[in-house]
């Protein structure tokens, strides 16, 4: 089987210890983060950095924040204890300060996620103050006219603006319900665990707050394993600002679990992020 795309990969080698591990198998929320490094890693690279230190022409601190996430393919479940993985990254400009970058992780042989990652940069307006936050432009990366565009990202991009508008009608076999919530929960993210080191509310955190709201909503004997999910970042919060979580649709049978969570911010009800999920259950 094909996996990787035709061009150049940084691969980087893993076994799988407690950190990187949960009840289900690989953490999802490890591969996140190791990918959003990876992501973050790449950028300076090819900026010519050692470290990413990315600036706008007024010499602002910029930063790659992430639009939208993709999982696809997922056998996390199927990695454990001491189990050697590999994930190759690519990197690729996405238009403009957009990147997208893809992640394909393997194990024993088998592809076990392919996760695909779309930022753009940004900066504050405001010192820490998160709603100040608007679109900017690093001196030191700028688009290649000669490297093509990633059709990923323009779709991607595409899709999130559906999202962000509330047109999307259907997506991972979810059907899209106006005015209907099948659960419902209020979240205060905590600065120790769900802020990053930019004083944002870090892109990890959306994925595991929707877990934990899914957790408290069904609690069910033996939770399913991620198949694929995508999220939609469209703001963020600051330092003790709360959030709502609504499951506006979800769906169960005797395969899977799926629902698209909105995640609000309590305050003034602008939508921050669109999560939609698939899991299921787990063969024994």
């Amino acid at each position: 089987m094909h996996w990787l795309p035709d061009m150049e990969a940084a691969r980087s080698h893993f076994v799988a210890g407690m950190p990187a591990l949960s009840y289900t198998g690989l953490s999802e929320n490890w591969l996140w983060k190791t990918c959003g490094d990876r992501h973050w890693q790449q950028l300076a690279g090819i900026a010519g950095q050692a470290v990413p230190d990315f600036r706008d022409a007024d010499g602002h601190r910029v930063y790659a924040a992430f639009t939208a996430i993709r999982i696809r393919e997922a056998s996390l479940e199927a990695i454990g204890e001491n189990d050697a993985f590999t994930i190759d990254s690519f990197l690729k400009p996405a238009g403009g300060a957009k990147y997208l970058s893809e992640h394909v992780l393997v194990s024993q042989g088998a592809l076990r996620a392919r996760v695909t990652m779309l930022s753009t940069f940004v900066r504050r307006t405001r010192e820490r103050d998160n709603r100040s936050v608007i679109r900017a432009m690093p001196m030191a990366v700028g688009a290649d006219a000669t490297v093509p565009q990633a059709a990923d990202g323009l779709q991607l991009s595409a899709l999130a603006r559906r999202f962000r508008g509330g047109d999307w009608g259907a997506h991972l076999g979810l059907e899209q319900l106006r005015h209907a919530t099948a659960h419902a929960i209020e979240f205060l993210p905590c600065p120790y665990t769900d802020f990053n080191g930019a004083d944002l509310l870090y892109f990890a955190s959306f994925q595991a707050m929707v877990d934990r709201a899914e957790w408290h909503w069904r609690m069910d004997p033996e939770p399913p394993v991620m198949c694929e999910r995508d999220l939609f970042f469209h703001g963020n919060v600051n330092v003790g600002e709360s959030l709502e979580l609504n499951f506006a649709a979800a769906r169960v049978d005797k395969t899977d679990l799926g629902h698209w969570c909105e995640i609000r911010r309590a305050r003034d009800g602008d939508k921050i992020a669109d999560v939609v999920t698939r899991k299921r259950w787990r063969q024994r």
